[in-house]
């Protein structure tokens, strides 16, 4: 009798366990759409139809988490979204090919969590020599293709890159750089018709870029941000 009574308690423990395992799991999932829903709204990284916002909480399990108000680790991945110059120059917008940032020891600061806070934030934001090449080749105006490509060297928060091609019938070879300070990116192309342009993005707030380097692939931003602050009095409290 005793040992059937220990098999059952155990069975009931499992079935038990699975049952929390699984309404955490279910939960985690809508904390995580709702919270990538919230980042499209606020910071507008969801404005393209082939974007996408993900964010994940990590950490086992979520609910006791949730209960302190306390997450260890959360990311937040965004991709293939839209940022326009700071004059809103026709044409000038530019497709980032993704942003990471990954937020440590977040504490939400509202019980319908609109807003929270992170003690470090750490990313990177990359941009393609395709989508750069596309933009310079806009504001150029005369419908010519300019290239970007990578170009030795980078110096701290600029990276400089290769630029070949025709503007006004003339051939152009030059370097230029891509200057990443602040939230602020400006491309700085010698001999173009617009010779620099800048496009401002919206980050978290107490998140800047702290580098910028070219790549095989494109150019590579680095991002940092200490006490920062996610969402805002938009959402509510």
């Amino acid at each position: 009798m005793r040992r059937r009574w220990v098999k059952v308690l155990a069975i009931t423990l499992v079935v038990l366990a699975v049952l929390f395992t699984a309404a955490d799991r279910v939960a985690v999932h809508y904390a995580e759409g709702e919270a990538a829903q919230l980042v499209k709204e606020k910071y507008g990284y969801g404005n393209t139809t082939d974007g996408h916002v993900d964010v994940g909480i990590e950490g086992f399990p979520f609910l006791t988490q949730a209960a302190r108000r306390d997450f260890s680790h959360v990311t937040l991945d965004a991709e293939g979204f839209l940022i326009d110059t700071t004059t809103n120059t026709q044409g000038g917008y530019l497709h980032v090919d993704r942003l990471r940032l990954d937020l440590r020891g977040v504490q939400a600061t509202s019980l319908t969590a609109r807003s929270a806070e992170a003690n470090l934030a750490t990313g990177t934001l990359t941009l393609s020599y395709q989508e750069l090449s596309d933009v310079v080749t806009r504001l150029a105006g005369d419908g010519s293709p300019l290239k970007l490509s990578q170009a030795p060297g980078s110096d701290g928060q600029a990276a400089r890159v290769k630029v070949s091609g025709t503007v006004g019938g003339q051939a152009l070879s030059s370097t230029g750089t891509l200057l990443a300070q602040g939230t602020e990116l400006s491309l700085t192309v010698p001999g173009a018709q617009r010779a620099t342009s800048a496009w401002r993005v919206d980050l978290p707030e107490a998140v800047g870029f702290t580098a910028a380097r070219a790549t095989a692939n494109g150019v590579e931003i680095s991002l940092v941000g200490h006490l920062v602050t996610l969402g805002s009095s938009r959402f509510g409290n």
